[in-house]
């Protein structure tokens, strides 16, 4: 709420003269005029920075201690053979036993985790635990140690612990209840960082930020608002997704500093006029940039129904000839919706008069799909399609 001065005599005087309908027109415009009023957000929620962003890791581990509900040697013979070899690098020998070596108990898993930004050596991770084989449930199960690589195929970190997951089965003589996925679980803190991402940020003499979603002229203004702040010429846009900072002389070897007050800068982002269609869902989002130049719309609605109803026709009552035979019957209706009339949208109307018009043809999303694409091909969209 906008707190107002309390009136003088002679302002008093003003406003009896305005009258409140004028007054109202006036506050209306002060709270249009408000902070509010232009949608910022901060660099932070925009954009990245270089070299602070996350590694994803993954590995292969086998979960014990199932309750039968593991892999089957046919259809999984891989965790019989990843079994083999856990035991015999801990001094077991089982290959002479190979007849006796049961999986029920066992699954094999895909371990993913995600190696957070400057996360150091006993940094605890949480992991998610995916059945690879024939597996029915993780209920019960624990994981054994399994290394996680990254990229480049080196070790990062190593999990190990309890699966947790967010599912069931329950199986009878003739019927079974499942809920959710229980061949999927997690382990919170189950893995501890071994190996350090190496980058060295506060040694940094410039900085390149990344824009999440690239546009030159939000590109721009966010270096503006990074040169305003600063009250230097340090930042200037390369391209439509990179802004390219130098590190100012008082920020030297303090980069982390110079990343915290920029973060928080406001910056108004722009957007090209986008209509996304998925035409799976029907799902339709327009941005607040589209345009169409005048174009007039008519839809119209033609339904043919088909409708058999066979009947049965039988010889009359003591006759000695004839037999019961079936009939059909067909009954076509052709109803077209007279009732649809041309709408004409003029040049330059606003993405609320669009959705007004088309919603006064009584258009739903399926119909509205194809419109749009016709008004594209028009020409008369000024907006950028995307189908998923």
């Amino acid at each position: 709420m906008i707190g107002l001065p309390y009136p003088t005599p002679s302002l008093r005087k003003t406003i009896r003269r305005l009258g409140r309908s004028a007054v109202l027109a006036l506050a209306m415009l002060a709270l249009a005029i408000g902070p509010g009023a232009l949608a910022e957000s901060r660099i932070k929620d925009i954009a990245d920075f270089e070299g602070v962003r996350e590694n994803l890791l993954v590995g292969y581990g086998l979960v014990v201690g199932l309750n039968g509900t593991g892999d089957s040697l046919d259809k999984s013979p891989f965790t019989q053979q990843s079994l083999i070899g856990m035991l015999e690098r801990l001094g077991v020998n089982t290959r002479d036993n190979l007849s006796k070596l049961d999986t029920d108990n066992v699954a094999a898993v895909m371990v993913t985790a995600t190696l957070k930004p400057f996360a150091r050596q006993g940094t605890k991770l949480d992991i998610s635990v995916n059945a690879l084989g024939d597996a029915k449930s993780l209920q019960g199960g624990t994981l054994l140690v399994t290394p996680l690589l990254g990229a480049d195929g080196e070790v990062y970190a190593v999990a190990q612990g309890p699966v947790a997951i967010g599912g069931f089965t329950a199986t009878g003589a003739s019927q079974s209840v499942t809920k959710g996925t229980p061949t999927t679980g997690r382990i919170s803190n189950g893995a501890i960082v071994e190996r350090e991402v190496g980058f060295d940020l506060g040694k940094l003499q410039a900085v390149k930020i990344t824009l999440r979603n690239p546009d030159l002229t939000t590109a721009r203004r966010i270096a503006q608002a990074i040169n305003r702040s600063l009250k230097d010429n340090a930042a200037q846009p390369l391209d439509p997704a990179t802004v390219q900072l130098n590190v100012p002389a008082g920020y030297k070897g303090n980069v982390v500093s110079l990343l915290t007050d920029i973060e928080q800068l406001p910056v108004q982002p722009d957007q090209i006029a986008r209509v996304v269609i998925d035409e799976a869902s029907g799902v339709i989002v327009m941005g607040e940039k589209v345009q169409i130049s005048t174009v007039a719309i008519a839809q119209g609605n033609l339904t043919i129904r088909i409708t058999e109803t066979p009947q049965v026709s039988q010889p009359g009552p003591f006759s000695t000839g004839g037999s019961t035979v079936v009939v059909p019957r067909t009954d076509i209706q052709v109803d077209e919706n007279k009732d649809k009339k041309l709408a004409l949208l003029k040049s330059g109307v606003t993405l609320q008069e669009l959705v007004n018009g088309l919603n006064s043809l009584g258009i739903g999303p399926r119909d509205l799909i194809s419109i749009l694409q016709a008004i594209k091909a028009a020409g008369a969209l000024q907006a950028e399609i995307e189908v998923r």
